[in-house]
């Protein structure tokens, strides 16, 4: 009997590992497609339902597709409502694990055929690289599932006659109940609601539990995947709590309707139960209720992001609250949000930049800088924690493009604050007419008007006036110092010029980088100046 538990017990571990293996693979196979499919075929929050199950059957895992949902309503790709539906539809999609454990676990069983396909798989991931090593551990996770289930089936089958339904809570209101208390618990110890399905199913088959038995504690596993939701999005930010709070409510719903389901589905399906398919019954029942629930809640999309947003209000500063956490699992989509938080953050401290120019002794708000100041640092930060993986020159390229243009706006920032220096410029007509050029230069690069500004070109505007500021720096340096020697000008009033020239020159220099990395980001056919020339380019500023 220890040795039917122990199998029993192995094979709910040897079906985790194979899921584990299973999902790492096809998701790292479907990886930036997958992402691809979501966007371009969600409009709406029914066609986010659709491709939601399609691609969470493909990649099995809801938590990958989640992410991606999460991931692109930070990004306002999609809109909270369609990114619903997606979430939604993964619900669905997830029932297909159950099908495949039904079918070719229990009806066809290939435990013993998958195992010379569990070593093939493992060779393919030892002895290559790339698509063909991820194949290799979808192959052996997928195998191994079975295998799992074989010892499950097993260990379980051991207990026929030991163990009925008679041994569980009755098929009563509060019996269901029970056993859906019994399938949450289950699917909290597990981590997985497809291992707990295969239990049930494992445990039906064997005549352990009934029908009804089995479907509730089913229930209680699809109720119980939304604490794992929940657990996933504790420390994430305001778009992760909102979906992990979307997940619950729709859950706890969906477990209601499939309580008030169970009964007339059991008579609907009392032959196939009775006739030897009661696992096919049951799978059956998971995808209807499941498929059921989005059904029913596609209509009211709106209406229910409206009352989760009012449920789980943003807490985060306007300019960073992109930067969820949650989206750290996908480092490409987290490095797309800091680029798109950066654009955010340039055009923030250029229009303070201009704001200045305009109008020196105008009072601004203490808070303004200081946001600003706080939402560099907060980007940093969440840069500093996006891993970059080794032979990734891309994603290496962007992310140390992202280093630099944080760094300039950090830097354009404190030359806003220099507010003696900024005054100078409209005291002297000299130092007017070159603020005069670099107002005019931020005001073409950040037109309106269609079609947009040339970055190129923008950025060689900006290179041409940064020379400029540099040799009018250093032609009125020798002539500023000696009208300070020939006592023509006071000293204080000399070295006040210095510095509002300085001001101009070290400012067209930030904004000409700041646009050499903006075009970096947005196109990988410019190349990345590397960090040695700009740092003689630095020195030579001074």
């Amino acid at each position: 009997m220890v040795w039917d538990v122990l199998s029993a017990l192995g094979g709910v571990g040897l079906f985790l590992v194979g899921m584990l293996l299973l999902t790492d693979g096809l998701k790292a196979l479907a990886g930036q497609r997958m992402r691809e499919v979501l966007a371009r075929f969600t409009s709406t929050p029914l066609s986010g339902a659709a491709t939601g199950t399609m691609t969470t059957a493909i990649v099995q895992s809801s938590s990958a597709t989640t992410v991606a949902a999460v991931g692109f309503v930070a990004s306002g790709l999609l809109t909270f409502p369609q990114a619903l539906g997606i979430i939604f539809g993964a619900n669905v999609g997830t029932t297909l694990t159950g099908w495949l454990v039904a079918i070719l676990g229990f009806k066809l069983d290939l435990g013993q055929i998958a195992l010379p396909f569990v070593f093939l798989g493992v060779v393919l991931r030892i002895a290559f690289k790339g698509k063909t090593a991820l194949a290799g551990q979808a192959l052996a996770g997928f195998c191994l599932i079975f295998i799992g289930i074989e010892h499950l089936k097993t260990g379980l089958d051991a207990f026929g006659g030991l163990v009925t339904p008679t041994d569980f809570p009755p098929d009563t209101l509060f019996g269901r109940l029970q056993l859906v208390a019994i399938g949450i618990l289950i699917t909290l110890v597990t981590q997985s609601s497809s291992a707990g399905v295969a239990t049930a199913l494992a445990a039906l088959g064997a005549g352990a539990i009934s029908f009804p038995q089995a479907a509730a504690l089913v229930i209680g596993m699809d109720v119980g995947t939304t604490f794992t939701a929940v657990l996933a999005t504790l420390g994430g930010g305001t778009m992760a709590r909102r979906t992990g709070f979307a997940h619950v409510i729709y859950n706890l719903m969906t477990g209601l309707m499939a309580l008030a389901l169970l009964t007339p589905f059991n008579v609907v399906a009392r032959p196939l139960i009775e006739g030897g398919d009661p696992q096919i019954a049951l799978v059956a029942f998971h995808s209807v209720f499941n498929l059921a629930g989005v059904v029913l809640i596609l209509p009211f999309a709106r209406p229910f992001a409206r009352l989760i947003e009012w449920i789980v209000p943003a807490r985060e500063a306007p300019l960073t609250r992109a930067l969820d956490p949650l989206l750290l699992e996908d480092p490409r989509t987290a490095t797309v949000l800091v680029r798109q938080t950066v654009d955010d953050l340039r055009d923030a401290t250029i229009g303070l930049l201009r704001t200045r120019l305009t109008s020196a002794t105008a009072t601004l708000e203490e808070t303004e800088p200081g946001a600003l100041t706080k939402a560099i640092a907060a980007t940093r930060a969440y840069l500093d924690r996006i891993p970059v993986f080794p032979k990734e020159a891309a994603h290496e390229r962007q992310v140390r493009a992202l280093y630099h243009s944080l760094d300039h706006l950090g830097r354009l920032l404190y030359r806003c604050s220099q507010q003696d220096r900024i005054l100078e410029l409209s005291r002297d007509h000299r130092l007017l007419r070159l603020s005069g050029l670099l107002n005019g230069a931020i005001s073409h690069s950040n037109a309106q008007d269609a079609p947009p500004p040339n970055p190129v070109a923008c950025e060689e505007l900006f290179d041409r006036l940064r020379v400029l500021m540099r040799r009018q720096r250093r032609r009125q340096r020798d002539i500023l110092i000696a009208r300070a020697a020939a006592k023509t000008l006071p000293a204080e009033t000399v070295w006040l010029k210095l510095d509002a020239l300085r001001w101009l020159h070290r400012v067209s220099y930030h904004l000409w980088r700041l646009q050499v990395y903006s075009n970096v980001l947005h196109s990988e056919t410019n190349a990345v100046i590397s960090v040695e020339e700009e740092d003689r380019i630095d020195e030579d500023q001074e």
